[in-house]
């Protein structure tokens, strides 16, 4: 006799809020396995049903019960609160399942009956939070490594995510929403808003919303998921609002479109436009260095040396990437040019300038070193990924070597003579840009 398993979602707990499948899953079950919790949200449609409730740490039991009256030819409804699908049961269940030997084509079978998230209930409840990207973070470091959390929170503030904390905090686990909140504070105004949403469509409902330097002084525990918005998200009548974009392109929500923009079509600055509006907003701010630039786009300086490269009209900046196969030859290629400037950038914002000359360069193993009787300094040259020459018409000349992220990491520029750049300098830094650029547009 097969048995059939399924793994329902039920929300956030109030039954108008149920899915109808997830309500005729639960009535054609013999089992419903669950944690105490779910079921007692549940409990109005449990008559006649067998009910195994299990503990909060004894997750791998549930999803073992499942498979056990399973094969007993029962069908079971193994619950959870949201969707079981998102930080919930599935993932666990499909695990012992497949260690078992089962598979998908086995007489017992399987289905997941999706729910509404914890977030997306929660966001409903604050407004429309959730309009634009956002992207959902446990700050539960029972199973998962703190830095891995700390790596996920870092990336999803930098790129100015909308973002989702589920399990922020615990009797036990207090300072995860304190080291969750420094690290978006580097990346987030302190007046972003915030909406901490407990027990949402639960009889001890609460809801704050608060500035992201307030958040973890507020109320928060398991039961709480946590909401911060990106740099666009605000707060008006109490509600809280992350918008689409829509002003990126018209000049109000039911205004005509911007000029250079057309409905219907991608933005200036989206995929096939963003290097042209780059190379323009350069050639309209002369005196930019490519940092500036960097910082001002948000990207690595590789984007930048991608974009000024990708065309002519970057106004005083020209840049090339250099072939892949020739980057071996560029240190090599740079002893023409005489006394050479580096310069080496730490991730903190430390700037080395350090005076050479190119057969200062000693090639060990991945370690591309530059000594000196003044200084040694050791560049991983298994870390350049490809090498970009750039200048700035009469006021700088080098190339610049970045990793596989486009970060610089370090640059060689031509030094000048009593104020100026020679003209053997020029002619011989020209000549290395001919001879192994991939696409050439110096002058």
């Amino acid at each position: 006799m097969s048995g059939k398993i399924y793994l329902v979602g039920f929300g956030p707990g109030a039954e108008e809020h149920m899915s109808y499948k997830a309500k005729s899953a639960i009535a054609e079950s013999d089992v419903v396995i669950g944690y105490t919790t779910y079921i007692k949200l549940v409990k109005d449609l449990l008559e006649g049903k067998e009910v195994v409730r299990k503990g909060m740490t004894e997750e791998i039991d549930r999803c073992i019960e499942a498979y056990e009256q399973a094969k007993l030819g029962k069908t079971v409804s193994l619950i959870s609160s949201g969707d079981i699908g998102v930080y919930g049961m599935a993932g666990p269940t499909y695990e012992v399942l497949l260690q078992a030997g089962w598979t998908p084509e086995h007489e017992i079978k399987v289905e997941i009956v999706p729910g509404s998230t914890a977030l997306s209930a929660c966001a409903s409840l604050v407004g429309a939070p959730l309009t634009h990207d956002f992207c959902s973070i446990s700050l539960s470091d029972l199973l998962t490594p703190w830095t891995v959390i700390a790596k996920r929170i870092e990336a999803a503030g930098q790129a100015d995510f909308v973002v989702a904390l589920y399990n922020p905090k615990s009797g036990r686990r207090t300072q995860q929403i304190v080291e969750a909140q420094k690290i978006l504070l580097r990346h987030r105004r302190p007046d972003t808003p915030v909406a901490i949403v407990k027990s949402a469509y639960r009889r001890r409902q609460d809801i704050q919303l608060v500035r992201l330097d307030e958040m973890s002084d507020c109320d928060i525990g398991m039961l709480t998921t946590v909401l911060i918005g990106n740099s666009s998200t605000f707060i008006k009548a109490g509600l809280m609002i992350t918008p689409r974009g829509y002003a990126n392109k018209y000049n109000s929500l039911t205004g005509d479109a911007k000029a250079g923009e057309k409905a219907g079509v991608s933005l200036t600055m989206g995929l096939e436009g963003w290097y042209a509006c780059l190379r323009q907003y350069v050639q309209d701010n002369d005196g930019l260095t490519l940092e500036k630039i960097a910082t001002y786009f948000s990207v690595p300086v590789g984007e930048v040396l991608n974009a000024i490269a990708a065309g002519n009209d970057a106004g005083e900046h020209k840049a090339a990437l250099i072939a892949a196969d020739k980057l071996s030859e560029v240190v090599t290629a740079c002893q023409s040019w005489g006394r050479l400037r580096g310069i080496v950038r730490a991730e903190a914002g430390a700037v080395s300038e350090l005076f050479l000359q190119a057969e200062d360069f000693v090639q060990r193993g991945d370690w591309l070193n530059i000594e000196t009787d003044a200084f040694h300094c050791h560049i991983n040259w298994s870390k350049v990924e490809s090498a970009y020459f750039a200048c700035r018409e009469s006021k700088s000349y080098g190339v610049n070597f970045v990793d596989a992220a486009g970060h610089l990491v370090f640059r060689l520029l031509l030094t000048k003579d009593d104020g100026e750049f020679s003209a053997e300098k020029l002619a011989s830094y020209q000549a290395t840009w001919l001879a192994l650029a991939e696409v050439s547009n110096h002058d």
